[in-house]
């Protein structure tokens, strides 16, 4: 999801709400701060303040996105020229996932998150960047309608997951195959609540897939339901149904299991009261988020 070609500082630099140029353009990001290793005691000064502004930056995250309704993040290459047929699929699934009453939310760079954001906004929906300090990117593309810019991968990341109803995955690099495992793993450990993982491009991501089930499988290190959190598409259609489709199953899933927790706690405290009257059983079930 970021944009390497180049080792060379963008023009226009942005730390939080500060803007950059020229020789104040920093060498190093927050995060590199963060986390380099504290050498004497300088770090037990400074990393509290870091507290604060890790913090800030939740809080401004939350704030921004909290009312955006449904949402579906597109991640891909920041690589991929406006020629290319990526550039092209991404614009029109994102397109398609505004007809299906969703809006799109990007890494808010070039190439796939460019046109994803571009084919949301020349649909008529929103278009969300969530761009992230990098000394190299080129800062966010002008198709994104709410932009929020991050300092910290983890605190960009959570906005992701919590603001998002499904993720759709283009041919990417590193920076996509980071948010493409971090949501499996969410997902697989049952961290957050599931939600559908397309990949867009199936003959990109075969060989990926096949090492996942000839090795990754084989070797016992995931279980064969693992396999079933990735679903596979060709088109831009495609990956818009499945995310529909896929995502409805899923809520009924999630409901049904609420269902089955609440009786068996009504069960449980009918069991330690000595009672044997019955709850409520055909009255509206009411779920509560307290993930969050």
């Amino acid at each position: 999801m970021t944009h390497d070609d180049t080792t060379a500082p963008a023009p226009e630099y942005r730390r939080g709400p500060v803007l950059l140029r020229g020789d104040q353009i920093p060498a190093t990001t927050s995060d590199q701060g963060l986390l380099r290793r504290g050498e004497g005691a300088a770090w037990a000064h400074q990393d509290p303040w870091r507290v604060m502004r890790i913090q800030s930056e939740f809080v401004e995250g939350f704030g921004a996105l909290s009312e955006i309704g449904p949402a579906v993040s597109v991640f891909g290459s920041a690589r991929v020229k406006p020629d290319d047929p990526y550039y092209a699929l991404a614009r029109d699934v994102a397109k398609g996932l505004v007809a299906a009453g969703y809006g799109v939310i990007t890494g808010g760079g070039p190439g796939i998150m460019e046109a994803a954001n571009r084919g949301a906004a020349e649909s008529g929906g929103l278009s969300v960047g969530l761009g992230i300090e990098l000394p190299f990117e080129q800062g966010m593309n002008r198709w994104v309608d709410l932009g929020v810019n991050f300092r910290y991968f983890f605190a960009r990341k959570t906005m992701f997951v919590k603001y998002s109803e499904g993720f759709v995955v283009l041919p990417g690099g590193f920076g996509t195959f980071d948010e493409l495992f971090e949501a499996l793993t969410l997902v697989q450990t049952h961290k957050v609540t599931g939600f559908p993982i397309v990949l867009l491009g199936g003959e990109y991501w075969t060989g990926l897939l096949t090492w996942l089930r000839d090795s990754v499988l084989a070797h016992g290190m995931i279980a064969e339901a693992d396999l079933d959190l990735l679903q596979v598409a060709d088109s831009a259609q495609e990956a818009v149904d499945v995310v529909v489709r896929r995502g409805a199953e899923l809520r009924a899933e999630e409901q049904a299991a609420m269902r089955a927790a609440q009786r068996a706690q009504a069960s449980a405290a009918r069991a330690s009261d000595g009672t044997s009257a019955p709850g409520p059983v055909d009255g509206p079930d009411r779920a509560t988020d307290e993930g969050w």
